[in-house]
């Protein structure tokens, strides 16, 4: 491999101190060297509408395209709200789907992760993103998500994630990931 893959992560929630972007923020710090990774807020990106659509892409939607489009993969890191994914990070995918059948984010590689101060982790919110990202043609690392419960006592104040297990995990999922990557990749 010449480059590290260029991996595009989507916290799914807008808070500034979210358990999920800081999450993101340890995986970026400690991913393995064949990973780079750029964070991506996504609360700059309107409701999703066709009407809007039809008139072109608005400027922060033309911006994700770009950026998806640039990724060699995505990683995605949702909390879990009343056993599902956050309509804001839903949003940004239905975005991401568009234009039917020609959309940037089909073939691309992605992965899930999350955090949340509940006892079961994100597993239901990941296994609600299956069919969404089945749907949008994305190609699933399957069997090495990272789930991180009781998020509250996984990160210490100022957001480091000190959960020795969940750091393993993730580490687990990173590796992963880059192994997934190098496999779709046309050389791989």
């Amino acid at each position: 491999m010449s480059r590290p893959f260029s991996i595009l992560a989507i916290p799914g929630s807008l808070r500034a101190k979210s358990f999920n972007r800081a999450l993101l923020e340890y995986a970026r710090k400690t991913a393995p060297a064949s990973l780079t990774l750029e964070i991506r807020d996504i609360a700059d990106i309107p409701l999703f509408n066709q009407d809007v659509e039809a008139k072109g892409y608005p400027e922060a939607v033309a911006k994700l395209h770009a950026e998806v489009a640039a990724a060699d993969g995505i990683l995605l890191a949702t909390p879990e709200y009343n056993s599902g994914i956050p309509g804001v990070l839903k949003n940004a995918l239905d975005w991401m789907s568009r234009p039917p059948g020609k959309a940037t984010c089909a073939g691309k590689p992605v992965a899930v992760i999350g955090a949340t101060p509940g006892v079961g982790g994100t597993v239901r919110a990941q296994v609600v993103m299956r069919p969404v990202l089945s749907g949008m043609g994305m190609l699933q690392l399957v069997g090495a998500d990272t789930a991180v419960p009781g998020a509250g006592a996984a990160f210490d104040a100022d957001g480091n994630l000190v959960d020795e297990k969940a750091r393993a995990a993730l580490a687990r999922t990173l590796d992963a990931f880059a192994a997934w990557i190098a496999r779709l990749a046309p050389n791989g």
